[in-house]
């Protein structure tokens, strides 16, 4: 007999709830923020243990390789070892990575550590929001996932403040060392207070084939994101080898975990015939695409173009993480899934066309631009981002039950890093393409017969011949000034049309906020144990 969801839920809440909210929001956290914040720190680690900028990029890509790897096998191994078990042992892991991180010597033990810490962290992401499903009722959702989705929306954004503000003031490895009392103490709260899963399934034997396929495929490909910009993609043979590998390995894994021979797939691909999750599955690739994609651009962009210090920089993206925690909890609550104030996919529309609205705005700034001029449109694209990922997140679990929780959430925290490592990936080459072409373009405005650029010369010239300078060294002057402004006004219009290409991603992606389903306003219900 089945009973309505608030009365069944009654019975069966943990009167802890709210404290392992507290404990699987600060590690999540923790992962997101260790994705962002390491990269400001990059040069002075460089410049510490001897690297070479493209040695010391493994700092981010080992990380991020192993976590993309784990992260889809989370659900398997939170129902094989447990819950509790498996969170508390991968915060554990986390935490001890990231010291021996903070005291490593050498390069290589450095990204070793960072291996281990990112195998760790995966669990931190996907078992902790479908945790969060599980443990609290359905009328406490909305504020529930607006809470935790703050955090990983609002930790990218914060990465590079922090960074920043560390790699001015202390070494780089307190960038490392700021996460042992944090995740400590978010141990203690999940291994003291936190149940396994009534949906745990000890399973016995190993899909080993699926394990090796997965890894295989997704590693070839992340490798591919990372890399592919530094070697030139497809003339670098490297490439060329692993995107094969990745386009042969991806499929069969497919085509094994659907395979009726294989009795106990690691990964529950039927969970993708629930469209709402399909859907939700490719806006969080195009949402990570411009979540990351933002955060790696503006941050080159100031220091680089409008050359802003690091914590300058960082301090310019505080108020959009702001806003973004504003319309989180906002959101949280008026799209409530048992009595929904407003559908979710109005939400969705209005903070898709804010997040597009500041990318324009950001398309547009100048060269001489400063650092208030990008708020108005930082402000925008933080509170458009609070208003797209509570929704379409609250959209995506709505017809999700039982073990198809954690295996959703395993899929969208995978969509989502995924989206941000391909959107790096294509940024970067982007904006290097861009600035080719816009310098190209502009130098052949550079000739005697151009009246502007005449002016221009003679007008320099002119000034530093007043200033002592002879003819030959005030034409020598004059045309490096116009040369560095020439490169400056490149890189710009680069930069800009960088962000422009992440609106025009968000756009293309839009009409899938027509297949969600308008949510289901009458009580969940769930059967009595």
């Amino acid at each position: 007999m089945a009973r309505p969801a608030s009365v069944a839920a009654t019975q069966e809440l943990n009167p802890y709830r709210w404290l392992i909210l507290f404990g699987l929001i600060t590690a999540a956290v923790l992962e997101i923020l260790d994705t962002t914040i390491v990269n400001v720190a990059l040069p002075q680690m460089a410049g510490s243990l001897g690297a070479t900028a493209e040695e010391i990029g493994w700092v981010s890509t080992g990380y991020i390789l192993s976590n993309v790897i784990v992260l889809p096998l989370t659900a398997w191994l939170s129902s094989r070892f447990g819950r509790r078990r498996y969170l508390s042992y991968s915060i554990l892991i986390f935490v001890a990575a990231s010291f021996f991180c903070g005291t490593s010597g050498s390069l290589g033990a450095l990204v070793f550590w960072r291996i281990i810490q990112g195998a760790g962290g995966a669990a931190l992401l996907s078992t902790a929001q479908a945790t969060l499903r599980e443990v609290f009722p359905p009328g406490e959702q909305g504020m529930v996932q607006a809470i935790y989705m703050l955090g990983i929306i609002a930790a990218p954004t914060l990465g590079p403040t922090l960074g920043g503000v560390i790699t001015d003031n202390y070494s780089w490895s307190w960038v490392f060392f700021i996460n042992l009392p944090i995740g400590l103490v978010s141990f203690f709260v999940v291994s003291a207070f936190l149940e396994d899963s009534k949906f745990s399934m000890r399973t016995k034997t190993v899909d080993w084939g699926g394990i090796a396929l997965l890894a295989t495929g997704l590693g070839a490909l992340q490798y591919v994101f990372e890399e592919g910009n530094s070697k030139s993609w497809f003339e670098d043979s490297r490439i060329v080898v692993l995107t094969a590998v990745a386009a042969i390995a991806l499929p069969l894994f497919v085509f094994w975990q659907l395979s009726k021979r294989n009795v106990t797939p690691i990964v529950n691909l039927h969970v993708l015939r629930n469209r709402d999750l399909s859907a939700a599955l490719v806006l969080f690739v195009a949402l990570g695409f411009g979540l990351y994609g933002g955060v790696f651009l503006y941050p080159m962009f100031a220091e680089n173009v409008l050359h802003l210090s690091p914590t300058i920089t960082g301090m310019a993206l505080l108020p959009g993480g702001i806003a973004t925690g504003v319309a989180a909890i906002m959101c949280g609550r008026i799209a409530n899934p048992v009595s929904p104030l407003v559908d979710a996919r109005l939400l969705i529309t209005i903070g898709l066309a804010m997040f597009t609205s500041s990318l324009v705005l950001l398309g547009r700034l100048p060269s001489t631009a400063n650092a208030d001029s990008a708020m108005l449109a930082l402000l925008l694209r933080g509170f458009g981002l609070g208003m797209l990922f509570i929704p379409i997140n609250l959209a995506a679990f709505a017809n999700l039950k039982g073990a198809e929780i954690a295996q959703g959430a395993a899929m969208l925290n995978l969509c989502r890093q995924l989206g941000g490592s391909f959107g790096i990936a294509v940024l970067s080459s982007f904006v290097t393409h861009s600035t080719a072409v816009s310098r190209a373009g502009l130098s052949a405005c550079i000739y005697a017969g151009n009246t502007a650029f005449q002016q221009r010369f003679q007008s320099l010239t002119h000034l530093f011949a007043m200033r002592g300078f002879s003819a030959q060294q005030s034409e020598s002057v004059a045309y490096s000034i116009i040369n560095r402004q020439l490169g400056n006004q490149s890189t710009t219009l680069a930069f800009n049309s960088g962000f422009i290409l992440i609106a025009i991603v968000s756009l293309v992606a839009s009409p899938l906020v027509l297949i969600l389903r308008k949510p289901n306003a009458r009580p969940i219900v769930v059967e009595a144990h």
